[in-house]
Parts: C-alpha cells; structure tokens; sequence
C-alpha cells in the first residue's frame, strides 16, 4: 500500500527545505521525482542525494518568478520526461514586513510566487493530462497563515490563504477528469526560510510552548503526508487542505 511505482512527480522548490522533504519521501515510494529550482548549486546536491534514493531523479532550473514563461517550460519539460502523475507546489517565498510599509512591488512579488505562478504550473500540468484522459494528484503546499496571523505576516498570509481556497476551487473544477488537489498546510518547520525564527530564542520558545507537541517541526514530517494524498488509496480525497502542526492551530 501507499506505494508510486510507475508515477512521475514534479516538486517546485524541490531542492531544499520542505519541499526537499517531500521529493525525497515520494522519491522513496517509487515516483521518478523532478525538482524545479533556481539555484544551479542547490539544484546539483539535491538531486545527488535524491538519486541514492531513486536513481531516475532529476532537477531542472528555472526561475517561477517569470510567470509569462510557465508555460513553455512546462512543455519543454514534457518533451524531456513525458507527462506527470503528481504536481507539488512548494515554491514560495515570504517578506516579514509590517503591513503599512510594504511596497506595492514587494506584494506583488510574494503573490505571484507564492500564487500566480502556481496556478500557472497547475493549469499547464492539468491540461496535459485532460488532453489524454489521464488521471492525477496535485498538491499544494499551504501555511498555518492561512489559518492565524501574526505581525509582519500580511503578503505572506494573503498568498497562502488564496491557495488554500485554490485548492477548493481547482478540486471542484477538475473532478470530472479525476485530477485530485489537495493541499498539506505545515506548522512551524525548521528551514532555511525559517532559520532567522528558528535561531530568535525567544520567538522559538514561543512556537514550541504553543505547539502541543512540544517541538518545531521538520521537513520529514510533511514527506508521509504527501506521498499518501498522492497514492491510489487517497483516490477519494480531493478539495482538502490537512495541516501539519502539531496541534497549532487546535490549541487557544
């Protein structure tokens, strides 16, 4: 059970942190895993250590901030690898800002990142599969800041809270071609991203005393997740957004 032999995956921000994490976990079910990064250097370790694991793992650079060229990508990465079973949108990149001193080009840059591009790869990758009558899993990578706000989180929380109401709206859209789209929201991970919190003693005693569990979380705690909202036995879960807290968001 819960395995992808014969499926083919592609993870934006696939060559650290979570979404690392998660190619590795869907790399060790089976699926031939291709990451998409835009640092050449993070691309190479990542997919050499991805290939101890499956050797049919590949990495691809690419820089998703050049929306207007998704799509043409996504075709040149068709033409490479053939059609993808599974999407992971994990891409995404935050700005701790307060709300009033926010430049209207560093909104943009977060919401188009964060969430135009991936609904940009999700429609191309929805397509190529409609067109052959093809199933598939898509997943989104969302945040407790869907859900709760703290200060300096505004563009970061929008971003994430319109992807979590994607995920609704591209379930209901693309269930008449079985293509399923989930997404797993993450609590409080220790990543690059969050290494300046992670290292703030203070604000990291926070996070573990209003974390049930006790702990901050880590990239291998989202890989399970994905790779079972990915596989045949999740076949009638679509539209849902599963976070991964520790009990965050369940305690006052």
């Amino acid at each position: 059970m819960f395995r992808l032999n014969g499926k083919r995956a592609l993870i934006t921000g696939g060559n650290s942190g979570i979404g690392f994490g998660i190619a590795a976990f869907l790399a060790q079910a089976g699926a031939s895993a291709v990451i998409i990064g835009k640092n050449k250097k993070r691309n190479t370790d990542a997919v050499n250590q991805l290939r101890q694991i499956n050797s049919a793992c590949n990495a691809e650079e690419f820089d998703l901030s050049n929306t207007a060229k998704i799509g043409a990508f996504f075709k040149s990465l068709i033409k490479r690898y053939g059609l993808f079973d599974i999407l992971v949108n994990c891409a995404g990149i935050t700005l701790r800002k307060r709300a009033d001193r926010i430049e209207i080009d560093e909104w943009n840059n977060i919401i188009n990142i964060n969430l135009t591009a991936a609904f940009v790869l999700s429609s191309e990758w929805a397509k190529s599969l409609i067109s052959v009558h093809r199933p598939g899993s898509c997943i989104m990578v969302i945040s407790l800041m869907s859900e709760a706000a703290r200060p300096t989180t505004a563009a970061y929380g929008a971003s994430k809270a319109a992807l979590k109401q994607l995920v609704r709206s591209l379930a209901v859209d693309w269930a008449q071609f079985n293509i399923r789209v989930n997404g797993i929201g993450p609590g409080y991970i220790r990543t690059k991203l969050t290494e300046p919190l992670y290292r703030d003693k203070k604000f990291s005693k926070w996070v573990i005393s209003r974390t049930p569990l006790g702990r901050w979380g880590k990239p291998e705690d989202i890989g399970p997740l994905a790779v079972f909202l990915c596989c045949d036995e999740a076949g009638f879960i679509t539209g849902q957004t599963i976070f991964v807290d520790g009990g965050w968001l369940a305690s006052l």
